[in-house]
């Protein structure tokens, strides 16, 4: 008679089992295509508590068992100031999964929701990464990690079109302009949100969406205000999807073969190169 399986296990095995070619295999190719990886590299694994920060911490540690590639982890919380409830459940989900969390405080939410015009989410994005980055570098690593996906990159790419005026995509991975021999990387690129959240569902998990109070409190005030733009672009997709099957790896595709004879401008380093420029 064979052993019962732990919880723990369980999960671990639909990471490699279940979900193999949804997950396992899209996140070992992105990891590989983009060199993510390397020797001698010590990561920050950064987890907000999400599902998606929470799936990649499990598949750098699967990585980390199988791989011949000589790395280090640390898993990184930064608590900018959640409640009790939120900090609780990011604590149990960690130790569900056997994720051997580090966590540190800080006090963005209460400095960004100080904001007296607009959206406080893009300094409190700035200022996450900018807290990570330092605690990631002061306990020596050289890469922190981010859960962005797939389908955040063609979010991100259909957002700057439709409303920042800019062709402008999530790259995989960059080096930092404010902290010298650090970079950025961005292990689930080829994973899709989709199947992130039926993985969750499988393995009845359940994570913290956006813990921010300035979000809670404008998308349960009934005036509109919560509703993002992003989450008009899933609802686009999503509609384009029912006659185009392909239309997600189709942008996603594009963005790797941009036919820049065919740009009249572009944007490199920060500086604007006209056609003109070469007619």
């Amino acid at each position: 008679m064979s052993r019962e399986l732990t919880d723990l296990q369980l999960i671990e095995r639909s990471i490699i089992k279940k979900f193999r070619k949804e997950i396992w295999n899209p996140f070992i190719e992105g990891v590989k295509n983009y060199q993510l990886v390397n020797d001698g590299d010590k990561i920050a694994v950064c987890i907000s508590g999400g599902k998606d920060s929470m799936l990649m911490a499990k598949l750098l540690q699967q990585l980390q068992r199988v791989s011949d590639t000589d790395f280090e982890l640390v898993y990184l919380v930064m608590d900018p100031g959640y409640n009790h409830e939120n900090r609780q459940r990011i604590e149990d989900n960690a130790k569900r999964l056997n994720i051997p969390i580090t966590v540190f405080e800080s006090k963005i939410f209460d400095v960004a929701n100080s904001v007296n015009e607009g959206s406080p989410c893009y300094l409190c994005a700035r200022m996450r990464r900018g807290h990570l980055y330092s605690k990631a570098k002061e306990l020596g690593c050289n890469k922190i990690a981010l859960g962005h996906h797939f389908t955040d990159v063609i979010e991100t790419t259909l957002l700057g079109m439709f409303y920042g005026s800019q062709i402008q995509a999530m790259l995989p991975k960059l080096h930092s302009t404010n902290f010298e021999g650090m970079e950025l990387i961005r292990p689930m690129y080829c994973v899709r949100e989709d199947d992130i959240i039926r993985w969750c569902k499988y393995n009845d998990l359940h994570f913290i969406q956006c813990a921010c109070r300035f979000v809670e409190a404008y998308t349960n005030s009934g005036d509109g205000i919560g509703e993002s733009k992003r989450q008009e672009i899933k609802m686009l997709i999503k509609e384009l999807r029912k006659t185009n099957p392909d239309i997600e790896h189709n942008i996603f595709k594009s963005i790797h073969a941009v036919c820049l004879d065919t740009m009249p401008g572009y944007k490199q380093d920060g500086e604007y190169h006209s056609f003109l420029d070469k007619f």
